[in-house]
């Protein structure tokens, strides 16, 4: 149970940059295209009380991470005024996009940074202070993947439904955003049975595998900087 406590006093802080950093790119990059809707509500700022969701990013995360199960979270959503961008359109697709790219970068920044503490670790005298750090970092750059691809499928309201909803004509376009009630009906279905059935891996088998994919690539980044 120490262990478990431990891990979660690492992953909730992991979390809570990795969503913050999210939504706060989403707010920016709406500034820089022509929407103040983020600035003028104060959510530019990297102050996580100005974005947390007290069940989303901290009740629901900590107790999956307690349990064993899958930690994923989420935060008050920054606002953007679609109409107000110069570009509503691409400009959507960029909003969108903002987020989890800023993940990606966050995850890179970190396999670099844990690149040059392996270079100066002596792996017969590594304390356990600097094996949680290690293993804080690996989760780091974890969290970071699992948001921007969980963020990227094309469920509305994820990233990757104004993604899909800007690239198709605007026909369809209209008819898929029609679609937003029923995805998130089963963005509360898939975090039903993720708490209540765990055993089941919902979230693993749709979504580890391309995770672990790219965790991989962040750790190979790592390792060539470890041994540079």
């Amino acid at each position: 149970m120490t262990d478990q406590i431990i891990l979660a006093a690492i992953l909730i802080p992991c979390l809570i940059v990795a969503i913050v950093f999210h939504e706060v790119s989403h707010g920016w990059s709406a500034l820089l295209l022509g929407d103040p809707t983020a600035q003028e509500a104060r959510r530019l700022s990297l102050n996580p009380l100005r974005h947390v969701d007290p069940v989303g990013t901290v009740l629901l995360p900590g107790s999956m991470a307690l349990i064993g199960g899958p930690v994923f979270g989420w935060a008050k959503p920054v606002p953007v005024n679609k109409w107000r961008l110069n570009n509503p359109r691409f400009g959507m697709m960029a909003v969108a996009a903002a987020g989890p790219a800023s993940n990606f970068v966050m995850a890179g920044i970190a396999a670099v940074v844990l690149g040059l503490l392996a270079r100066n670790l002596d792996p017969a005298s590594v304390s356990v202070p600097m094996q949680w750090t290690v293993t804080g970092i690996d989760y780091f750059i974890l969290i970071n993947i699992f948001l921007a691809f969980f963020n990227l499928l094309p469920i509305p309201p994820f990233d990757g439904s104004h993604i899909v909803e800007g690239l198709l004509p605007p026909s369809a376009a209209r008819a898929y955003a029609k679609l937003r009630p029923a995805g998130m009906l089963l963005l509360v279905g898939v975090i039903a049975v993720s708490w209540f059935f765990p055993e089941l891996g919902v979230i693993e088998n749709v979504v580890w595998p391309p995770v672990d994919w790219l965790r991989g690539i962040f750790l190979s980044l790592a390792e060539m900087i470890a041994g540079a």
